[in-house]
């Protein structure tokens, strides 16, 4: 397996498409909107830069890795003769369903089908094409050339020898691969994402400040980052379309979106994408805490 597609030059996008060039495969990144497969490419140059500015990879790794990375805004142009397809595209599962027709329809018949979804069902994704059994979820974290730990996901009819090849294949990038079943936010947000959506809930109810509540749960649980920064990190658009998920999928209270959270997503604060959050991230500030009252 040497030939990989990513679809999405976003965040995630980007970084999957770093992380397997580094690794010397042939990567086609495939977006449709040209400014944003631009703008990832760009984004993966800065990233080798800092790598490059550590000592962690030399001048030819950068160029190595960039020489591997070709660019496509045509779908079926871009998945050609791939071995793997990553669709790391916006969480939204009608936009994802319709990929995955396309995937199927364009693809080798050998091609493994892989999403980077955070919550949505493998299965249910996996449903809209005529080979389930090759269909399976590769869950990245952000940053994805930085972070070890890759979630592999079997669908209800993902096959052993698929996921067991994508196991194999996380370990070649360097990546600790764990294999989890088909269940709403998996593992890594099932338990992350209603603790976001508490610590939102305490920001909300008043019992204490942005500072304070990240404060805590970094000096007293030993977090590197606080759940509010780390919800601005993650993008509190993409946390509450998690949390929309897990809601309809356990319908329980725990995972119901604090209406501050979706206020904030309605009103465009979307964490450091949108230079504003919990915290202030515009041009010539670093993550300041947003002085206005949210409760």
């Amino acid at each position: 397996m040497k030939n990989i597609a990513v679809i999405g030059a976003g965040t995630m996008g980007n970084g999957i498409a770093h992380t397997f060039a580094q690794c010397d495969f042939k990567v086609h990144l495939i977006d449709i909107n040209d400014a944003a497969l631009k703008s990832g490419l760009n984004t993966i140059s800065k990233n080798l830069d800092r790598q490059l500015a550590k000592d962690k990879i030399s001048e030819a790794d950068k160029t190595k890795t960039l020489s591997n990375i070709s660019s496509f805004t045509n779908i079926e142009e871009g998945v050609k003769q791939t071995d793997l397809v990553i669709e790391a595209a916006t969480e939204n599962l009608d936009l994802k369903l319709e990929i995955f027709k396309q995937l199927d329809t364009f693809c080798s018949s050998e091609t493994i089908l892989a999403t980077n979804t955070s919550s949505i069902s493998i299965t249910q994704i996996a449903a809209v094409t005529n080979r389930a059994h090759q269909v399976i979820g590769m869950h990245f974290m952000n940053p994805v050339p930085i972070m070890p730990l890759v979630e592999v996901i079997r669908g209800y009819n993902t096959s052993n020898s698929v996921c067991q090849t994508i196991m194999h294949l996380s370990k070649t990038l360097g990546k600790t691969p764990v294999e989890v079943n088909d269940y709403p936010g998996f593992v890594a947000n099932r338990i992350l994402m209603p603790m976001l959506n508490e610590a939102i809930e305490t920001l909300y109810n008043g019992v204490a400040g942005v500072t304070e509540i990240d404060t805590v749960m970094k000096l007293g649980m030993a977090h590197p980052m606080g759940p509010l920064q780390l919800a601005d990190f993650i993008g509190l658009d993409v946390c509450l379309s998690i949390l929309n998920v897990m809601y309809s999928g356990f319908k329980n209270p725990k995972c119901a979106p604090c209406p501050l959270l979706v206020n904030m997503v309605n009103a465009g604060k979307l964490g450091v994408k949108s230079g504003e959050g919990f915290y202030d991230y515009s041009e010539g500030k670093k993550a300041e805490k947003i002085s206005k009252q949210f409760s």
